[in-house]
């Protein structure tokens, strides 16, 4: 994306917001407790984690993404450190293709936290380093999806997360 390049304007966003039913997924969270701290069950990471409403929302998704989607889960990484700027930055999700090159990135916000043009911003910059073709931002109650082209400096919005092809 050019440097000055804005997002489309938010009338636009309502066009492109994805319908993803994240809440069907919420009773196949595995939870627990122990030493009064809440936890969930991450199925990459392979790890119980504290209980945090994005965390509860990255679950949710990293669900979706293996069940709906069926993504391999060898191919999803969780929390993924890069650095930006010299300060170091955990991406939420990424998948890579079959090349091991990244695919997607993903990014779980809050369910308070309103999706604008500063989340895009942040997320694109993570993604200024990994080159990932397709970026996407949820707060769980809004997700959307762009696929971009770095050659040309587009991008475009998506109706639907795109197919994993093997």
């Amino acid at each position: 994306m050019k440097k000055n390049q804005h997002f489309l304007p938010k009338t636009y966003l309502h066009r492109v917001l994805l319908e993803l039913d994240l809440l069907t997924f919420q009773p196949r969270l595995r939870l627990s407790q122990s030493g009064g701290k809440h936890l969930v069950f991450d199925p990459i990471r392979r790890k119980e984690m504290v209980l945090t409403p994005e965390e509860m929302l990255r679950q949710m998704v990293l669900l979706y993404l293996l069940e709906h989607k069926k993504y391999p889960a060898n191919r999803i990484r969780v929390e993924v450190g890069i650095e930006l700027n010299g300060l170091k930055k955990r991406c939420d999700i990424v998948i890579f293709d079959p090349e091991l090159r990244p695919w997607l990135l993903l990014e779980c916000k809050s369910p308070k936290v309103s999706l604008n043009q500063a989340t895009f911003e942040q997320a694109a910059r993570y993604n200024l380093q990994l080159q990932a073709p397709f970026l996407v931002i949820t707060n769980g109650l809004s997700t959307y999806c762009a696929g971009l082209d770095f050659e040309q400096q587009s991008f475009q919005y998506l109706a639907e997360l795109p197919e994993y092809l093997i």
